[in-house]
């Protein structure tokens, strides 16, 4: 039986430019390989800047391997691009994310 990454990673040889395909499977790779979906959320970045669901999870990923860093100005980026583009939905998600980080922050 195939499984599930092995048919997300045949979608991407047969889409390899379809930036919701390489999504896929950095997703359902967060349950088993942190390492591999952070390369494939960083390739969506560099490649498919638009594809904004990536920089919410980006960001968290990068909170959770405590990259504080990077989560911000992943958390950013993802802002300013969901206000450009006038996404009410992500902008408000990414901010609560932002905004939650920034509380943990503090309290270190």
């Amino acid at each position: 039986m195939i499984n599930r990454l092995e048919i997300l990673r045949d979608f991407i040889a047969e889409e390899p430019q379809d930036p919701f395909n390489h999504y896929a499977l950095a997703t359902e790779l967060l349950k088993t390989d942190k390492q591999e979906a952070k390369t494939i959320f960083e390739y969506l970045v560099k490649n498919h800047a638009d594809y904004l669901a990536t920089y919410y999870h980006l960001g968290a990923l990068y909170v959770e391997l405590g990259e504080n860093d990077l989560a911000l100005a992943t958390y950013e980026e993802g802002i300013e691009l969901a206000q450009k583009i006038g996404n009410e939905k992500a902008l408000k998600e990414l901010k609560g994310a932002y905004q939650m980080f920034l509380d943990e922050l503090e309290d270190l």
